[in-house]
């Protein structure tokens, strides 16, 4: 990571993955489910529907709802996750393209 001064603090430039940043295994994963839990709360709000409202929905109980609010998501695969968004209107789409690196990575674009 770039160190660089602001207002003679030493400050590092993230990646773009606090997870990475942070050091934990399966980053990439952990960015991936965030974004779709972000996406899964825009949903929500959109659709102006309560945690009781969503769950049944997505097919899950309003705990588990509650707790991926509050960013407790880990019992929660993307696979799950992105059933819930379709559950909720949502259409996901998955692009596979050669990388640019030896090694790929996994993106999220949310329109």
């Amino acid at each position: 990571m770039k160190k660089r001064l602001i207002d003679g603090i030493e400050v590092q430039q993230g990646s773009g993955n606090v997870y990475a940043d942070l050091g934990l295994p399966d980053a990439e994963k952990l960015k991936i489910k965030t974004g779709l839990v972000i996406e899964i709360r825009k949903a929500m709000r959109s659709l102006g529907l309560t945690q009781q409202e969503a769950a049944k929905r997505m097919g899950i109980t309003q705990p588990k709802v509650s707790d991926m609010m509050r960013g407790d998501f880990a019992n929660l695969s993307e696979r799950k996750l992105m059933d819930c968004l379709t559950r909720l209107g949502y259409d996901i789409e998955i692009s596979v393209r050669p990388a640019k690196a030896a090694v790929g990575h996994l993106v999220l674009a949310a329109a």
